[in-house]
């Protein structure tokens, strides 16, 4: 691959003006991961010999043929005392402040993107979010297909004056970790709004996977046609006209018409792939991290049923770029969106979130939280992130740092038996002895059933008596030979069961019939 122009001009300014340069993920106020060996770089001069010091550590290395350096300081135990690492080389710096505790990726598209003073009771959130143990950094949005080294940012101590504008989720999950842990936290905001999850690959390794051979060869359709000064042209007249029509509206004192959207250079932009792992992830690959959070897939909703096989791509890429092992991945399954349907039937929200689940059981360290129950028909970015934030945060407490008496994964589907005209569901991960439980109302809804002629009804549904309630009954009137069950299978499911701690049962289906997402 050719180098892009940010990184010869880069390397040019470097040779010229002999001067060490760091990376802005590594600066003032940044939180290194603690209990591991965490790599520290920079560029200077070709052949130049750099120091870093840190407490009683001094590592050196010597800058490449391309100017750049590295080294990898020992392991570290959690430090809330600011400190400073110093670099000594063609010229010196310093990066002040320092922490050593928790660092966490914070990654996906919009609903990660979503802001902390667009969440329900931001006002109140931001008086009381002063907290130097917590620390935010966040990549901006560029979209490239060049591999990109840096990125204009700086991490800030968290406060009013900084976490409005930072991701809701990552800032919840962040002060969740920092307040029970009692260590500081370093937050990346790594997310765009709109991504497709195509686009955080890297291309070279799709372009490579024959099984995304049809979404790739449309995207090289694209490129080889794709002309932005014509679309810009376009846009122009569309605009002009748009602004004729507002015009006679407002003479005829009637409500103007919507104005038309500005077109987005699509070769820029957050859908095509590899962009954003060259855009955006790239630049922080290899920065020592606890693990990731990640929230996306309304992008994907379409090509629902190759989302599992996508999403399992992209992890195990990070993973074996980041040279950290398998470190953990927790992501948030889609919330419920749109009308509610008065029919069962088929979705392709449930069929991505069918997906996000298998993923969650494909790969290890992973873990998914299910937030069924907070959505809003009406808006794609629902606002109660603190939830969501708190349900991903249980995941990390328990794998990750060892607090075993919280319930951290949603009930799920285990099997299902066909009694005469009745199914009856068995379910894992109750959590607490009682079982599960209604939200609402007494009577559980959600659940469908069909028999061989595959046409799905509302199910009457209970819990067998007797014992826990880790059983479900469902039948329906007509429905004699029950072959299949499905439960919350549609954008935006009516349905209210939970765990005792409150964590809702995860979608499902007990069939296999073919999607409706699957290519024909």
């Amino acid at each position: 691959m050719k180098k892009s122009i940010p990184t010869l001009l880069l390397a040019s300014a470097l040779v010229a003006h002999a001067e060490l340069k760091l990376p802005a993920i590594i600066g003032d106020n940044m939180v290194l991961q603690q209990k591991q060996a965490n790599p520290i770089w920079g560029w200077d001069t070709p052949g130049t010999e750099v120091t870093v010091t840190f407490g009683n550590q001094t590592k050196k290395a010597k800058a490449d043929d391309k100017g750049k350096w590295t080294v990898a300081l020992d392991a570290l135990p959690a430090n809330a005392t600011p400190a400073t690492m110093t670099f000594k080389g063609s010229t010196s710096a310093e990066a002040k402040n320092v922490l050593v505790g928790e660092v966490w990726l914070c990654s996906g598209q919009s609903n990660m993107g979503f802001n902390v003073v667009s969440n329900w009771g931001a006002d109140l959130e931001i008086l009381a979010s002063k907290n130097d143990q917590i620390r935010l950094i966040s990549v901006p949005n560029v979209g490239t297909q060049e591999l990109q080294d840096d990125f204009k940012g700086k991490w800030d101590v968290c406060g009013p004056e900084t976490v409005g504008g930072f991701s809701a989720v990552g800032y919840f999950f962040g002060r969740q970790l920092q307040q029970t842990l009692q260590v500081p936290v370093g937050l990346i905001d790594n997310s765009w709004g709109g991504s497709a999850a195509e686009a955080w690959v890297k291309r070279d390794v799709i372009d490579a996977d024959p099984r995304f051979k049809a979404v790739m060869d449309n995207w090289k359709k694209i490129e080889a046609t794709y002309n932005h000064d014509q679309v810009l042209a376009k846009y122009a007249e569309q605009k002009k006209a748009w602004e004729a029509k507002r015009d006679a509206a407002k003479a005829a004192g009637e409500d103007p018409p919507a104005a038309p959207r500005a077109p987005q250079n699509q070769l820029k932009g957050q859908g095509r792939p590899g962009n954003l792992y060259a855009g955006c992830l790239h630049p922080v690959i290899g920065y020592g991290i606890k693990g990731a959070i990640w929230y996306q897939g309304e992008s994907n909703a379409g090509r629902a049923y190759q989302y599992n096989e996508l999403m399992t791509l992209m992890i195990s890429e990070w993973r074996k770029d980041w040279k950290q092992g398998d470190f953990p991945f927790y992501f948030v399954q889609l919330a419920d969106y749109m009308a509610e349907k008065p029919e069962p039937g088929d979705s392709a929200w449930a069929e991505l979130r069918e997906s996000q689940t298998k993923t969650m059981n494909t790969l290890k360290n992973t873990g998914q939280a299910v937030i069924i129950d907070l959505g809003e028909a009406n808006d794609i970015h629902p606002k109660r992130k603190i939830e969501v934030a708190g349900r991903l945060a249980r995941w990390a407490l328990v794998k990750d740092y060892g607090i075993t008496t919280i319930p951290h994964r949603s009930p799920e589907y285990k099997s299902i038996e066909i009694k005469g005209d009745k199914a009856v569901v068995s379910f894992d991960h109750i959590g607490g002895g009682a079982g599960l439980r209604t939200v609402d109302v007494n009577e559980l809804k959600g659940f469908a059933i069909c028999g061989e002629d595959k046409k799905w009804v509302w199910g009457t549904a209970k819990f067998l008596p007797g014992g826990t309630k880790t059983k479900v009954e469902v039948s329906a009137p007509g429905v004699t030979k029950p072959v299949a069950v499905r439960y919350a299978w549609s954008d935006n499911p009516v349905c209210n069961i939970v765990s005792q701690e409150g964590l809702p049962l995860t979608p499902f289906r007990s069939d296999d019939f073919p999607l409706v997402t699957q290519p024909k």
